[in-house]
């Protein structure tokens, strides 16, 4: 693709404008509208021109061997508009080696194809991890903790878990009772002193002793009865 003075006074104003903003007039709008047609026009015209050589280039290739020296002329015209060889290609190459051009198209075309393999191989060994690979929620990347919790009342400040620290492990695995410290013997009691001693209560007997009856006198009183 070649452009022309005018096309190249446009695109250096474009990229003026590009490095240095500044107010663009409508001329120069006008022109890299134009600009831009004319490139998409020249990408449409390639691939068309593309397509007929490698139809054309088909067509030599199933004449083989009789068409070789235009077989070989077209190929390498359409890798260099970059056209990839295919299988027939290599196979047709092959039966050519004999000719110095069809050996070094060889060459090349093999270099080109096991570039392909690769990025093909590499292309699908990672679309094959990211369909492997889960997709954690969004909900679920970070966990918090909750205010008012162990953390907020420790600490004072955002928990671990919004830092992304250890409270992310801890969050997976259950929650270990604190350690207790081990039991005290228990104390043996001190011996009991003398006890003070106690007067004891006086019974009410004791208190309001009873009274014995008087003995009978030992010479009583004889009353004689009146006959």
């Amino acid at each position: 693709m070649a452009f022309g003075v005018e096309e190249l006074r446009v695109l250096r104003r474009a990229l003026a404008l590009a490095l240095h903003p500044a107010p663009a007039s409508a001329e120069d709008i006008k022109d890299c509208h134009r600009l831009a047609e004319s490139l998409d026009e020249a990408v449409r015209e390639g691939a068309r021109l593309r397509a007929f050589l490698v139809a054309d280039l088909a067509r030599y290739r199933a004449a083989l061997p009789g068409t070789a020296a235009g077989y070989l002329t077209l190929l390498e015209e359409v890798l260099g508009a970059g056209y990839r060889p295919e299988p027939d290609d290599l196979a047709a190459l092959r039966a050519l080696r004999g000719n110095p051009v069809a050996a070094a198209l060889l060459s090349r075309c093999q270099v080109l194809a096991e570039r392909d393999v690769r990025a093909r191989l590499a292309g699908s060994t990672a679309a094959r991890r990211a369909r492997v690979a889960p997709v954690v929620p969004a909900s679920r990347t970070r966990l918090l903790a909750l205010p008012g919790g162990l953390s907020g009342s420790v600490s004072g400040g955002p928990s671990e878990a919004a830092r992304g620290g250890p409270a992310d492990q801890d969050a997976k695995q259950p929650a270990k009772r604190p350690a207790q410290p081990p039991a005290k013997p228990a104390e043996k009691p001190a011996p009991a002193g003398p006890q003070p001693s106690r007067r004891p209560i006086p019974t009410p007997g004791e208190v309001f002793p009873r009274r014995k009856p008087a003995p009978p006198p030992a010479n009583p009183p004889q009353h004689l009865a009146a006959g």
